[in-house]
């Protein structure tokens, strides 16, 4: 299922979820303790969650993966 986010409000997101375009697939990491630090400084500086924070890192992964592997 395709990533949906940018910016939405609660409402956006309850919305969202109503529609059928809800994000149902799970995957878990194992982090240590400073990636955790770390990643919880993100999510406090940008009022994000760790889903978001996360599907953005993987997101820009992927496009420099990409743009590695075009040239």
């Amino acid at each position: 299922m395709p990533y949906i986010r940018k910016d939405c409000s609660n409402k956006e997101k309850k919305a969202r979820r109503t529609l059928g375009n809800r994000l149902d697939n799970v995957i878990s990491i194992r982090i240590s303790d400073q990636e955790k630090r770390n990643l919880e400084r993100l999510i406090k500086r940008s009022s994000k969650s760790v889903s978001e924070v996360m599907r953005e890192a993987l997101e820009l992964w992927s496009y420099k993966q990409r743009a590695l592997f075009s040239e």
